[in-house]
């Protein structure tokens, strides 16, 4: 679970409150397509907290919240699956 998080700051003190309750918490600088300048990237807090409590921080410190798990993969499918391909082309026209 990660939550994002615009300014350093607040990405370093939700990760504080994280460790504090005995949680894994990791600062990362977030990379976002489209983004070229590494000073407009957001901050991302790695967790194994439970998503409640990554949930009310993001919420305090103005971030959103991203799951991993369910984001998608490189096909548009949930990470790890594949979409079904057709097995032959799909007739459109009936034939004369």
């Amino acid at each position: 679970m990660r939550g994002i998080f615009f300014e350093e700051d607040d990405a370093r003190a939700a990760a504080l409150v994280l460790q504090r309750g005995g949680f894994t918490a990791e600062v990362v600088r977030e990379r976002l397509a489209g983004e070229d300048d590494d000073e407009d990237h957001p901050w991302a807090v790695v967790t194994d907290a439970p998503e409640i409590q990554l949930e009310m921080l993001v919420e305090t410190y103005d971030g959103w919240l991203d799951a991993e798990d369910e984001s998608p993969g490189p096909i548009g499918g949930p990470t790890g699956s594949m979409l079904p391909l057709p097995d032959a082309p799909k007739r459109i026209k009936r034939p004369d």
